[in-house]
Order: structure tokens, then C-alpha cells, then sequence
């Protein structure tokens, strides 16, 4: 037998839909009235609101800063896989207090020394799992040495994942294929970042990362499209302190410069390069091939010989 507040409640459900089925806006007399995200009846053609019904859908506290806000949660960290256990297991806190905020005891710190040590122990019950804790720890310190954001740092630890279920570690080091998985995500983000720049913070040399990435985007199916230079020019000319309209006009040299074939086979940081150093010269702002050699981490050689092959094509002799 149904409760009667649970019947009541469903009669007054039905009776709201009828009311708003039927109402019209006062204005232009339109019967086109719907129910937008924050709970409010709206027309659809003048976008007059009929009747406000705002539920607050946020926690009841308020905080002012990140630590009122981490010490109000009730919830714990998102899922990442930044972590070899997502991020589910639990830690005891390293501050020895109690619920309450009062100091233990010399016999409860103690007992709680041992347990955060057996605790760390346990997280990882196999080889396997420390040696990927181990590679995903590796990823995040090279992503923060490169600089690169969050998401690149959980997409590199997917594919890392994708290639441990697969049986692509075998015969390989783990740091190098750490290394190829920060590397594809990369460039699967759009984060432009250069193979000698992900080479100068790994522990491998850059020909066993290449070697390494190659394998990885092949057997996992990565669609992985050619960098566009045009991606380094903003870094390349925040670093030299170029204005905008030299960041500009590179761009235009390496449309120009595309459109007309140059770039099939060439390195697309030494083409963005070599576009920065003309359009410097083009808008009055120098920069040395030596100043551009050293930012792309290119030689001054690579610049000078797609110079002439970009100014070639902008009708410039």
C-alpha cells in the first residue's frame, strides 16, 4: 500500500506539469514555456521568466580561501590516473591530532609512525604495481619539469596503462616508455613539445624515446597528426619577448611557406624558428639567429638554411 505523502506528492507533481503545460506568457501570449537549468520558467520567444524556483544545488558552507574549502569538504580527491591506485586508498594524516585537533600521545604517535609505514607497504601488493607507481611517479616529474598541464599528465598515464595491458613493457626500459607515453600525449593535446625538450628531463637517451614511441603509437593505434609549427610560435616569442605583431607575422610565413610545400620533411620546431627570426627582422624587432637557436634549441645553421627557403616563398630576395 502506498503512503499517502508519497501520493500526495505525486498528485502535486502531476497537477505543477498540467499548470505549466498550460500557462502562457504575459507578454506575447506564447504557450512555449520550458523549464531551463536553473529550475525557472522561461518562454522560449521573448525569454520573460514566469516563476523562479532556484534550488541551490552547492554545499551549505561557504569558504574563503583553498584551506576554509579543503577543511569544510566532506568528499575526497576526483579519480586520477596520476596514481597507481586511482586515487581510492586512504592516508593517515601526518599531523598527530586527533579528530578534535588535540596532540596524541608519545604512545599514539608511535602506534601511528607504524601504521603510516605498513601503510605504505601495503598499497602496493606486487611487483607490478610498484613498478608502475614507479613510471607514473616518472611522468609527473617530467611533466613538471616541462610544464605541461594536468590533462597531458593523465593522458600520458592512460597510455602508459593501455601499454602495460597490452605487454608492451617487455624488453624495455620503463623509464623509456614513460617517457614515449608523456611524449604521444603531448601531441595528442595539442601541447607542443619537442622530442630533445622531453629528452633533456628523461634519464634515457632521446633515440630510445623515439625508437620507444614509434612502437607504442603503432601497436595502440594512436592518431597522432604532424606538429604544426605554428604551435611553438607563442612559446618561442613569450621566451624571446616579442611583440604580437612579430608572433603574427611568423605565423603568416609559415601559412605562406606551407602552402607552397617547404615544410613536408622539415623539423617544425626549427621551421617555427626560422619564421620568428624573419618576421623579427621584417617588423623591426632583432632578434640573433644565436637568441632563436638557443629558445628552439635548434643550431643557428637549421634557421639560416629555412630563412632563405621562407623568404624565397614571401617574394623576398
Amino acid at each position: 500500500m502506498e503512503r499517502p505523502s508519497r501520493q500526495r506528492q505525486r498528485e502535486q507533481d502531476t497537477e505543477q506539469e498540467t499548470d505549466e503545460s498550460t500557462v502562457a506568457c504575459p507578454e506575447c501570449d506564447s504557450e512555449n514555456i520550458v523549464t531551463d537549468a536553473d529550475q525557472e520558467l522561461v518562454c522560449e520567444d521573448c525569454g520573460l521568466v514566469l516563476d523562479e524556483r532556484n534550488i541551490d544545488r552547492g554545499p551549505e558552507w561557504r569558504a574563503f580561501n583553498h584551506s576554509e574549502r579543503q577543511s569544510k569538504s566532506r568528499v575526497g580527491a576526483p579519480i586520477t590516473e596520476t596514481m597507481h591506485d586511482k586515487g581510492l586508498t586512504t592516508t593517515i594524516d601526518w599531523k598527530d591530532k586527533d579528530a578534535y585537533g588535540r596532540s596524541l600521545s608519545s604512545e599514539k604517535r608511535s602506534q601511528m609512525h607504524r601504521l603510516r609505514k605498513w601503510q605504505e607497504r601495503i598499497r602496493t601488493k606486487d611487483a607490478g604495481e610498484r613498478n608502475l607507481q614507479f613510471a607514473l611517479s616518472e611522468i609527473d616529474r617530467m611533466a613538471s619539469a616541462l610544464g605541461v598541464p594536468r590533462s597531458v599528465r593523465e593522458v600520458a598515464s592512460v597510455i602508459y596503462r593501455r601499454a602495460l595491458n597490452e605487454d608492451l613493457i617487455r624488453g624495455r626500459s620503463i623509464e623509456g616508455v614513460s617517457t614515449a607515453a608523456l611524449y604521444a600525449a603531448c601531441r595528442q593535446e595539442g601541447i607542443p613539445r619537442s622530442l630533445d625538450e622531453v629528452a633533456d628531463v628523461s634519464r634515457v637517451p632521446q633515440k630510445e624515446i623515439g625508437r620507444t614511441y614509434r612502437y607504442i603509437s603503432q601497436e595502440l593505434g594512436l592518431e597522432l597528426r604532424p606538429v604544426d609549427p605554428k604551435q611553438f610560435v607563442p612559446r618561442f616569442g613569450s621566451a624571446l619577448e616579442l611583440s604580437e605583431e612579430v608572433q603574427s607575422k611568423a605565423t603568416e610565413i609559415i601559412d605562406v611557406s606551407a602552402e607552397q610545400g617547404l615544410l613536408s620533411g622539415k623539423s617544425p620546431t626549427g621551421f617555427a624558428a626560422a619564421a620568428i627570426y624573419a618576421a623579427s627582422l621584417l617588423c623591426n624587432e632583432k632578434k640573433t639567429q644565436r637568441e632563436v637557436a638557443d629558445v628552439a634549441q635548434v643550431t643557428e645553421v637549421t634557421i639560416r638554411n629555412r630563412y632563405q627557403e621562407q623568404i624565397e616563398a614571401m617574394g623576398f630576395r
